[in-house]
């Protein structure tokens, strides 16, 4: 046996001890459910813990073992679980009722010119749905649709959830790189038309447009890299790209369903000064719950108005809880929560976020393990909640791209993806992808505890792997 395969026999042993409860549901629902559940990234092995509370930061399972928490629900609570601001705020609308009426509402009117206000200048408008995944496959409709155009550029290592247009270049594979689709079922034909281009490469942006440009309906990029690796777009790279796809009628259209009202109230962009053509949202916009939008300006959001014009036109109709109105006020909620206490609150998770990053780094180096958290700001973001563990199989790699970061012969993914996250589960702390994203319900001592943890599984992969 291995050092890695004793290592997390130990592991294992150590979390099933622990989550008897979990392991039993967890069984229950591998009879009736697909892998044992509806989302596959919550389906670690050898199971996932069961919740039964959570609040502020940390999370408590069936079995009562309590766990600091940097998933806060896949990114979207920025002010923790169950923050006492959206219980407040929700209080009268649930006492009034709170189930679907499939009716248009005021609500959705308030929380679209909030996002007007803080990303689309004047003239702006936008469409609500309930998914991410919905917001960046109808913003590519859009762009297609409007262009007349075939071809889709992302970047390799960006996830815009599971699109047909954008499943591929999500994971890297050796010999391929970005350039494989990620599911069985698309098209070959769609698969064929979405180009992949390097993040943070401008060298290689410049190329694809050369090459491609008068056939790109859009380039779809996330101005700070989510899944990828939690690594920040260079100034020098988003201008480019604004240029070229000025230059070349492509539309730009930036993901921030990860960093919008992550950094401050509105998106990421606003720090760069740059102005996509279209933005989508998600995840903090909705205050717990199913938000999604895509925001741009009117000459091109009003191609998706019924009846505009003779033709064809861009069929974005939205879903039977598109803009629910208890969504549309939770969402007011948080972002007015956000942006009543943004001059301190965005400083202080930015710090906390720092402070994680280096106690890290400087857990692993006193064992003498190679290890880079990611998710720093830049010279356009003065500060990042975000952060994400790697384990580099050289000193001094890079770490600045995708390709270093999930190529298995640069960097170790089952370290992370499977010792890391047992090895904290066991000490009390849940992480995605070896980190996560630092709340406002996160304090000093939450941070020193989370050090400790990665401390000690830095001491354990000492002792198991040499």
């Amino acid at each position: 046996m291995t050092g890695f395969d004793a290592l997390r026999a130990r592991l294992v042993r150590d979390y099933e001890k622990k989550t008897p409860g979990s392991r039993r549901i967890f069984r229950r629902a591998e009879k009736v459910m697909v892998a044992g559940g509806s989302h596959t990234i919550r389906l670690w092995r050898p199971y996932p813990f069961f919740t039964a509370a959570a609040e502020g930061a940390r999370v408590r399972d069936v079995d009562g073992n309590s766990y600091i928490d940097y998933w806060q629900g896949h990114y979207a609570n920025i002010l923790g679980h169950e923050p006492r601001p959206l219980r407040r705020g929700l209080t009268a609308s649930l006492a009034r009722g709170a189930m679907h009426t499939g009716f248009e509402a005021a609500g959705q009117i308030e929380l679209a010119e909030t996002l007007v206000r803080a990303l689309g200048g004047r003239g702006a408008k936008v469409r609500f749905t309930t998914s991410g995944t919905l917001a960046t496959m109808y913003a590519v409709m859009m762009a297609q649709g409007l262009t007349g155009r075939d071809l889709v550029l992302k970047v390799g290592g960006g996830w815009h959830g599971a699109s047909p247009y954008l499943l591929k270049g999500v994971k890297f594979r050796p010999g391929l790189g970005f350039e494989s689709s990620e599911s069985a079922g698309l098209l070959d034909d769609i698969v064929r038309r979405t180009l992949v281009t390097r993040f943070n490469d401008v060298e290689d942006l410049s190329r694809v447009m050369a090459e491609h440009g008068d056939r790109l309906a859009c380039l779809i990029v996330e101005p700070f890299l989510g899944v990828g690796g939690f690594l920040a777009a260079t100034p020098e790279y988003l201008e480019t790209a604004r240029r070229l796809t000025r230059e070349r009628g492509v539309i730009l259209i930036f993901d921030e369903i990860i960093s919008g009202y992550r950094f401050r109230p509105g998106g990421v962009q606003t720090f760069y000064g740059i102005r996509p053509d279209l933005t989508t949202l998600g995840k903090i916009i909705g205050g717990g719950h199913a938000v999604a939008a895509v925001v741009g300006p009117r000459e091109l959001m009003d191609e998706c108005e019924h009846g505009r014009g003779g033709g064809a036109r861009v069929y974005f109709e939205g879903g039977t809880f598109s803009a629910h109105a208890e969504y549309m006020k939770a969402g007011l909620v948080m972002l007015g929560e956000l942006a009543g206490r943004a001059a301190t609150l965005y400083p202080r998770i930015g710090a906390l976020g720092e402070r994680l990053r280096r106690g890290i780094e400087e857990a692993f180096a006193k064992e003498g393990i190679e290890a880079r958290a990611t998710g720093d700001g830049n010279a356009a973001i003065p500060g990042s909640s975000l952060f994400m563990t790697h384990f580099p199989r050289r000193p001094g790699l890079a770490c600045d791209r995708p390709d270093d970061l999930h190529d298995p012969d640069r960097s170790d993914l089952r370290m992370r993806e499977d010792l890391l996250k047992l090895a904290l589960l066991v000490n009390g702390v849940n992480v995605v992808h070896g980190g996560g994203a630092v709340s406002a319900a996160h304090g000093s001592k939450d941070i020193a505890a989370t050090i400790a943890a990665y401390a000690e599984a830095a001491r354990l992969f000492r002792k198991y792997l040499g």
